[in-house]
């Protein structure tokens, strides 16, 4: 309670022009990152958890999990992009006490979103069978990996709904219902996949039932655990949500022209963006499997430990789009710079701290989560490589937030795509004939040093805030 009437407290002083000095500033970013980077990592070691349960079947079921993890990332990347379009616009008009017009947004967004989601999984369903044969993968690991994807695919329309939905109650300002639900969902995940992945098993007097699906049940036990999320997400948007909450009025669900074409140009940069770096991800994966499943399932396990360290910088993200959004909505630029500087640092200094960790860490939590060894030195060495990338990783996601909460989408999504294939991809292709796997990572290591520099210098050049609306208010006035 204390907690929620502090940070409502800091938010309404954006919304009403009130004075934020730099303590309140730092305060209130801390109380809406929190939440959120506690959510993430909760997710990570619900990660950390679902690949040691896999892990544990042997490398085979690694590799059918890290050969359509690029294609997975794709497909659940376009539901986000999707769903920033309408959120963002949530955040300004909140900033802008507009609620009522958030509310309209909220409505029309249910349909567009949904219908976008069915599409996509049909899509899915139909090229199951085939994508692992066009990843490259061998015959002991496409099985798996095209029930994997399918499986996933059902999943998409809960995914939508979760991430819709989550994000609109973090734009209105509530960082910690979307947070204690996903921390939920992760722990729901975790017993679903202990069911559903192994067969029933013994200890002692103790028998614990289970389905025996292996790879399959780790997706399907994902999969309901967002089916309850979702759901829950949804009745706290819509019903309990003090802003957003459709019970104060009515209006119209079939998404209108104004809102589309705003939607449209938020998320289409981001969506074509992701669509291209989930080519450049293909591409590093054909890179990637002709090394052999050692260094297929070290990819795989190297990409989600090494989440560890960039998933609080997302969380730090998610609220600099709150914080700049609203403060952009209210027609305050000075503090929607202000707040941004004051979020970047602290990504910065989570994720370098962050990397410490991993580096530190790794051989121990590689131990835990496979018995392989030879996965488990060489998904060591490549983390470590890694790691000192982190501190200008987290420049380029936190920068990222900032400049959506602005609206500003297309020059940041050119600025990720060149870097990924300009930079990533070629010295990928490069290194990976005589450096194997670990020059793979290096290749990602220097592309990530070199985005966090472009996105700092766009950052400080300013430029991202004429991408927002502005309209002349005694609240710009700090």
């Amino acid at each position: 309670m204390k907690y929620t009437q502090s940070k409502d407290k800091l938010l309404s002083l954006i919304r009403e022009g009130g004075k934020l000095d730099t303590i309140s500033q730092v305060k209130l970013a801390a109380l809406l990152s929190f939440p959120s980077m506690m959510a993430q990592l909760v997710h990570i070691m619900m990660q950390y958890i679902d690949a040691s349960m896999v892990g544990s079947l042997g490398a085979h079921a690694s590799a059918s999990i890290g050969l359509v993890s690029t294609t997975i990332w794709l497909f659940g990347s376009l539901c986000s992009a999707v769903s920033v379009g309408f959120y963002v616009q949530v955040a300004h008009k909140v900033g802008a006490n507009d609620l009522v017009g958030a509310r309209q947004v909220l409505r029309q967004s249910f349909l567009a979103c949904i219908l976008f989601s069915l599409i996509l999984c049909g899509i899915g369903i139909s090229i199951h069978s085939y994508l692992p044969h066009w990843l490259g993968g061998n015959k002991e690991i496409c099985r798996d990996a095209s029930l994997y994807f399918m499986f996933f695919s059902l999943c998409l329309p809960f995914s939508m709904l979760n991430s819709l939905c989550s994000g609109m109650l973090r734009c209105s300002g509530n960082m910690h219902i979307p947070s204690i639900l996903n921390v939920g969902m992760c722990l729901l995940d975790i017993l679903f996949n202990w069911l559903l992945i192994f067969p029933t098993r013994t200890y002692g007097s103790i028998t614990i039932p289970g389905a025996g699906l292996g790879v399959a049940g780790a997706v399907l036990g994902t999969a309901i655990a967002y089916a309850i999320c979702s759901g829950l997400m949804c009745y706290f948007t819509v019903v309990r949500s003090k802003e957003l909450s459709l019970r104060q009025d009515s209006g119209t669900f079939i998404p209108q022209l104004s809102t589309m074409r705003e939607s449209i140009r938020i998320a289409v940069p981001i969506a074509v963006e992701h669509v291209i770096l989930c080519g450049a991800q293909i591409v590093s994966t054909l890179i990637v499997a002709p090394l052999g499943t050692v260094a297929i399932a070290a990819n795989s396990f190297g990409i989600t430990v090494e989440a560890l360290c960039y998933m609080p910088g997302y969380g730090i993200s998610d609220a600099a789009t709150t914080l700049v959004g609203q403060s952009l909505g209210a027609g305050r630029r000075l503090l929607a710079r202000s707040l941004g500087r004051i979020t970047l640092g602290m990504g910065i200094g989570m994720m370098t701290l962050m990397a410490v960790v991993m580096y530190t860490t790794s051989p121990a939590l590689m131990t835990l989560m496979t018995p392989d060894t030879d996965v488990q030195q060489l998904t060591v060495q490549i983390l470590r490589i890694e790691a000192f990338a982190e501190p200008m990783f987290a420049a380029s996601i936190v920068c990222y937030g900032i400049f959506v909460g602005a609206r500003d989408t297309l020059i940041p999504c050119t600025m990720n795509l060149t870097s990924i294939w300009l930079v990533r991809i070629v010295l990928a292709a490069t290194l990976a004939s005589t450096m194997g796997l670990r020059g793979v990572w290096i290749a990602m290591a220097v592309e990530l040093c070199f985005r966090g520099i472009i996105f700092l210098i766009r950052f400080r050049s300013s430029s991202w805030l004429n991408k927002a609306s502005q309209k002349p208010s005694k609240k710009s006035l700090e």
